[in-house]
């Protein structure tokens, strides 16, 4: 019988949830991430039953699984209730109005990026108000993390992983990356880490305009700066 059709104890309850906690509690050990035989060990769990609870967990958003293949608490858990009862800030809700004022400043599309298991999401996305041609982004977007700013950068908001691109470490040293047509045919984009954050991150520009690589770099750190603040 599989178990999570067998009660955990005389009273009844879920034996799957409560392994499926016991991962959680032991990823919350681990900053720096387990692989599935990491996790599998420190629970006393079967390999197939712990990749099966780390497939479910990062699918709720309560783990992340990065490129190398481990995985940590995601940004699902930041949201549960402190025992003071008082909610830590959501690095969305920060973002949102510091992205729309960085889309007017530059007119450019500005965004929010995301490491989701081996990709880059686009999670909020602010237009500049004027028309004309530029380049966009569509929530939900979903890039490789191996190129492109938004990509590199928000890799780089966290310690370094096994297998990581190369380019992390220096974009970790500088604060900010600018790539060229390595997404899209003639966009450049300018990034800048999010550092702690649940969720890897980073704010991200992308525009048609060369002439605008080089003077969108304060203002996007300056966001950085600005939704940063709200962590204390």
């Amino acid at each position: 019988m599989a178990a999570s059709s067998r009660p955990a104890d005389a009273e009844g309850g879920s034996q799957t949830l409560e392994r499926g906690l016991a991962v959680l509690v032991e990823l919350g050990r681990h900053p720096a991430g387990l692989t599935t035989a990491e996790a599998a060990v420190a629970c006393g769990l079967h390999r197939s039953i712990t990749h099966r609870l780390l497939v479910s967990l990062v699918r709720t958003g309560f783990a992340d699984r990065d490129a190398g293949g481990r995985f940590r608490v995601g940004p699902a858990a930041a949201d549960l209730a402190h025992g003071s009862g008082v909610r830590p800030p959501r690095l969305r809700d920060v973002a949102g109005p510091v992205l729309h004022r960085l889309a007017v400043e530059l007119d450019a599309t500005a965004s929010l990026v995301e490491v989701a298991g081996d990709a880059a999401v686009t999670t909020l996305v602010a237009e500049p108000p004027t028309d004309g041609p530029r380049f966009s982004y569509r929530l939900g977007n979903r890039d490789p993390l191996d190129r492109g700013a938004g990509g590199l950068a928000a890799l780089a908001s966290g310690p370094a992983l096994p297998g990581e691109p190369d380019r992390v470490a220096a974009v970790r040293e500088t604060g900010h990356v600018a790539t060229y047509a390595e997404l899209n045919p003639g966009a450049y984009a300018v990034a800048a880490p999010l550092p702690g954050w649940p969720a890897r991150a980073a704010v991200n520009v992308v525009t048609s305009r060369e002439d605008l690589v080089d003077a969108a770099v304060e203002p996007v750190l300056r966001a950085v700066r600005e939704i940063g603040a709200a962590l204390g």
